[in-house]
């Protein structure tokens, strides 16, 4: 029987071996392409393009080419009355905005050392973001170029699949941005409680939990540019002292304990969960794309820069921790970077590290929180929710936005750390497949579409893109627990009963609900969008 299980613990760390090793082979022609593709066309066309169609007056609708002398209008052409806001993102607070949507520095990371061992723990850093953060980052940068509006991933689905998807997947996604960031106000009081054993739990714990949300919501409240350059100031007193540590573990380095790695004794669930969490994300910045200054050419930039920070971030913090200090698995949890800090240069740098920590997590806070409420005003902007969510407030915010999803995460802060890792990962996981579907249907869809920045290939190119990050989710969802399936599913259902209600309800009149007249009718025939 032994031998039985551990021939059948062989073959199958030797099938997701061969999975790992083929996609990311399949995918590697992509990081080729990175510096070439997010570098937006510089090329400008005199005519105005809108779903691939033009018509002129009096005359029935034309494939675009067809008819040199009309004039087209694109759907990212429509310039909001906010253009010229001096509130408006720009380059380096959008960066460092991506940074914390997604990564935020390596706290978070330990886990993937417990779970496989250094040898995995880096390559898994390394791969992973070509599997998996290269392609949606290009599509990102494709769509949010293409929809440049706060409704995000909303319309792409929208556009593609019909408003009811367009709305499951701004319910799943908004849900799984609010689970995420339940985690961080946790995160926060779990460094620093070493220092404050109060925190640790009971009241105590619940004041402060309910405190720090208080706080980073109000800085939500004062404005977006306020929020992208405190993301630029945490970014950076986050990032250094790892640079500091980097220095000092010098002299302590040995290079062999980077190739430790035992593929027997591999935790594939907490090793696939904890890549996915720290490396997921890259879309939510395009329900801020509303707010970029001259977004054409400012994301697909932020994006590029985002990625290489966010894998150095990540990989640089653990070829110090791996090969300065001697391994044992079992300490590598949340927190042990403030260990190893005290290990390498004494207690100074553990406190320092502990302090970034703190500050990376409100930093990824008020970034998601941006996120997930300004998705809130642009679903009421395309009519998929009250009109009250579209307000704004003094400070050009979406108020009640930001006090749903406050409100959301003070609810989830319950939740274990491991509970919130994988729901919010199987909800993300749908709300991907979704935006892979919706990208392809859009490349056959509407071919000659305005798209400032467009990744090379064509609509065969484009498939291949998506193959690969779906075949990883197959995998992550394969791992899930029963019960993260079955809240998760429940939570899904949910969304399919909402979309029918809040329809009734406009149509009953019991709330009201409005298309902003910014906004191009995306749902209307192709053509009669032309003016």
């Amino acid at each position: 029987m032994y031998v039985s299980r551990k021939t059948d613990c062989c073959w199958r760390t030797k099938c997701l071996l061969i999975i790992f090793i083929s996609i990311s082979a399949l995918n590697f022609l992509q990081i080729l392409n990175l510096f070439k593709t997010f570098i937006p066309s510089s090329r400008t066309d005199s005519r105005i393009k809108i779903h691939g169609f033009i018509k002129v007056r009096g005359e029935a609708t034309i494939p675009m080419g067809n008819y040199n002398d009309a004039e087209y209008i694109g759907i990212n052409e429509v310039v909001s009355p906010r253009a010229n806001d001096p509130r408006k993102l720009s380059l380096l607070p959008l960066v460092f905005l991506i940074f914390y949507e997604v990564a935020g520095g390596p706290f978070g990371v330990e886990d993937t050392v417990q779970a496989a061992g250094p040898l995995l723990a880096l390559v898994g850093f390394l791969v992973f973001p070509i599997i998996w953060s290269v392609p949606e980052a290009l599509i990102t940068a494709e769509l949010g170029t293409m929809f440049p509006e706060n409704s995000g991933y909303v319309v792409w689905v929208s556009s593609a699949l019909g408003p009811f998807w367009g709305f499951q997947q701004g319910w799943v996604k908004w849900l799984s941005g609010v689970i995420d960031n339940a985690l961080y106000p946790v995160l926060f009081l779990d460094y620093l409680k070493s220092g404050i054993p109060a925190l640790g739990g009971g009241l105590p714990r619940v004041i402060a939990v309910l405190g720090i949300t208080l706080v980073l919501t109000y800085m939500n409240y004062r404005g977006l540019t306020i929020v992208g350059w405190v993301a630029v100031m945490l970014g950076i007193l986050s990032i250094l002292p790892f640079v500091v540590m980097g220095f000092i573990s010098i002299p302590k380095l040995r290079p062999a304990r980077w190739l430790v790695a035992d593929v027997h004794n591999v935790d594939w669930n907490l090793y696939l969960n904890t890549l996915f969490w720290n490396l997921n994300y890259w879309d939510s910045i395009s329900t801020l794309v509303g707010e970029v200054h001259n977004p054409k050419k400012t994301l697909p930039k932020a994006l590029f820069y985002a990625v290489i920070l966010v894998v150095l971030s990540y990989f640089f913090p653990l070829l110090v921790g791996t090969g300065a200090v001697p391994l044992e698995r079992d300490l590598w949890t949340d927190g042990y970077f403030s260990d190893i800090a005290k290990i390498l240069g004494g207690v100074w740098l553990r406190w320092w590290i502990q302090g970034a920590a703190a500050l990376s997590n409100m930093g990824t806070f008020v970034a998601e929180m941006s996120s997930d409420s300004f998705q809130l005003l642009g679903m009421a902007e395309r009519g998929m929710l009250p009109e009250f969510f579209a307000k704004r407030s003094r400070y050009g915010t979406p108020l009640v936005g930001i006090l749903f999803s406050a409100s959301g995460v003070i609810l989830l802060s319950w939740m274990s750390f491991q509970e919130i890792v994988a729901a919010e990962n199987f909800l993300y996981c749908f709300g991907m497949i979704l935006e892979f579907i919706a990208f392809v249907r859009l490349r056959i869809k509407f071919p000659n579409a305005s798209r400032p920045f467009k990744i090379p290939g064509g609509t065969v190119g484009a498939i291949l893109l998506c193959i690969p990050p779906t075949i990883l989710i197959g995998v992550v969802l394969a791992f899930s627990s029963v019960k993260v399936m079955i809240i998760s599913l429940a939570a899904v259902a949910i969304g399919l009963v909402m979309q029918p209600c809040l329809k009734r309800i406009e149509k009953n009149r019991w709330l009201k609900f409005s298309i902003s007249s910014d906004l191009p009718d995306i749902h209307h025939d192709t053509g009669a969008l032309l003016h």
